[in-house]
């Protein structure tokens, strides 16, 4: 399992700073319930007094929806989604442990949080510019060709896992009670990016090991080191 950006990436987003988990042995049959209490508590208290807009995390994936010709308002990064989601009915809905954790963090840092399932992922992930050929399974189950130029999570096999970058992952790949292997990628485009994702990291990476038995493999990546191996 092998994740990277694209040159083309980092020269256009050089504020980029991404984190990537691999973890194996992940179950359904853990409780979060008290984790995702906390973080959402956490997000709760910005949103007391700014709205998801006003965060810099947000405001920077803004600045960056615009440069790719998206309009903010109408695409929004996953994190300001699920804070727009959270501030309206007061909770998210409950998917699975994973998910539920990584939801909750990513309303609390305010980033976007991928999660995938690697068994259903052709060998890489490489986070870059549509060629136009590329597959995109919806969660409805339908077949969409992301247009070229778009950012996209794309493995070996041309399969897009994501679209318009942070905006919406693919039902192919996403984490089901059967999943066991998961890589998880966070990614912040703000001022104090490499901070915030340094100490998400370590949070995740804490609240895995509590909850699963399993030791994850993880990085944060640079233009001069690209490349996340698992």
């Amino acid at each position: 399992m092998r994740l990277q950006h694209s040159a083309a990436i980092w020269t256009d987003f050089p504020a980029l700073v991404p984190m990537a988990l691999y973890a194996e042995g992940i179950t359904p049959d853990v409780s979060v319930q008290d984790r995702v209490v906390a973080y959402t508590e956490r997000a709760a208290a910005r949103l007391a007094t700014a709205s998801e807009s006003d965060l810099p995390e947000i405001q920077a994936w803004r600045r960056a929806f615009s440069r790719m010709g998206l309009k903010p308002t109408q695409y929004r990064c996953a994190s300001e989604s699920l804070l727009r989601r959270f501030r309206k009915e007061g909770a998210l809905p409950s998917l699975h442990p994973l998910i539920d954790l990584c939801n909750a963090l990513s309303i609390a840092y305010a980033v976007p949080i991928a999660v995938f399932d690697v068994s259903r992922i052709a060998g890489s992930i490489e986070v870059r510019y549509a060629k136009g050929d590329e597959t995109y399974l919806t969660f409805a189950g339908e077949t969409e060709h992301p247009p070229a130029g778009e950012v996209v999570f794309a493995d070996a096999e041309g399969r897009a896992h994501a679209r318009r970058w942070t905006n919406r992952q693919s039902g192919l790949s996403a984490v089901r009670d059967e999943t066991s292997n998961a890589l998880i990628i966070a990614e912040a485009l703000h001022e104090t990016a490499e901070a915030d994702l340094t100490d998400l990291l370590s949070t995740l990476t804490t609240e895995l090991t509590t909850l699963w038995p399993l030791t994850p493999k993880s990085a944060l990546l640079t233009p001069t080191s690209p490349a996340f191996t698992a």
